[in-house]
């Protein structure tokens, strides 16, 4: 997370320095650069369109965070009969495997992760990769703390059963450490 700057800075400003962790999460949601893209854009033009609703001082980024899932939901809402890609053969060609030795392991891990609910996804992304508070993710998603608490819980549990781990065991290696913060109970270390 990036912590806010002067309280009296515009937070348009700041928003630039967001787009990053913003794109990764809605490509974790939407498993589609081309649309992740198209929403991130949205989620700015949402922001920069109501920024005076935006409380100084407070975590522009889970602001932002919250308006880019509510426009995923709204958007998966109205959409919900159609399928623009029922065998994933089209979101298949836009991904790029990793060059390293954990290939088949991340692979693997992309698998499990794409075959766990959206709301397993997003709390995995959340407090494991993202590195939001279990409080930061509840208020995002609307929920209370413990909810957060037990989706996680059962989320890594399912990961882990899909990827075949015994309780307790080590993951993988040779994968980065945003993934191996979704797998595990900590999050991703800053730097």
């Amino acid at each position: 997370m990036i912590p806010e700057k002067n309280v009296d800075t515009d937070p348009r400003d700041q928003i630039v320095e967001h787009l990053r962790p913003l794109r990764a999460f809605a490509i974790s949601l939407t498993r589609n650069v081309s649309t992740a893209d198209d929403l991130v854009q949205e989620t700015i033009l949402k922001a920069w369109g109501s920024i005076d609703k935006f409380q100084r001082g407070s975590n522009l980024q889970a602001w932002l965070f919250t308006i880019l899932r509510n426009t995923y939901y709204s958007s998966l809402r109205k959409t919900r009969r159609e399928v623009a890609d029922p065998d994933g053969a089209h979101a298949a060609t836009l991904s790029v495997k990793p060059d390293h030795d954990g290939r088949m392991a991340f692979t693997d891990f992309l698998r499990a992760f794409d075959e766990l609910s959206d709301e397993h996804r997003e709390v995995l992304i959340l407090v494991g990769a993202s590195g939001f508070s279990t409080e930061e993710a509840a208020e995002m998603m609307g929920v209370a703390a413990g909810t957060v608490k037990s989706r996680a819980s059962r989320a890594r549990k399912r990961l882990a059963q899909l990827l075949g781990l015994a309780e307790g065991e080590g993951m993988f290696s040779g994968i980065d450490a945003v993934t191996d913060a979704v797998l595990s109970r900590a999050s991703v270390p800053a730097g």
